[in-house]
């Protein structure tokens, strides 16, 4: 269950991502998408650390990265309100660059969601 919802949060993430990016910044849309945003990453980041069957019960070099998710977010949060816009955009495309980059690695051939669903 803890995969399932890790890959649909993700999958929530990239869209909701992917809006905040294109769309029109610091508008009400942009602040309320841009928290669900940072709620779904949280999620994602925080449940990794249950998803350990995957490496024979061990964490491995993935959740490092998702630390560095939790801290990223918290500053680019923090960078917003203390108006320092470049440093919160530069954190958040930096994040969504890793979700997308984490999402690609989870497609190579061997990897448990590629023989979950058959593609290789």
């Amino acid at each position: 269950m803890t995969i399932a919802s890790h890959i649909i949060f993700a999958l929530f993430a990239v869209g909701f991502g992917i809006r905040n990016l294109i769309a029109k910044k610091g508008d009400n849309k942009h602040k309320v998408i841009g928290w669900i945003w940072v709620l779904l990453m949280f999620y994602v980041a925080i449940s990794s650390y249950w998803i350990k069957e995957l490496n024979d019960g061990n964490y491995s070099w993935i959740h490092i990265l998702s630390l560095w998710t939790l801290i990223s977010l918290s500053l680019a949060v923090y960078f917003i309100r203390i108006k320092k816009i470049f440093l919160h955009k530069i954190l958040m495309v930096g994040n969504f660059i890793g979700l997308i980059v984490a999402g690609i690695f989870t497609l190579l051939p061997g990897r448990y969601l590629p023989n979950l669903i058959g593609l290789f």
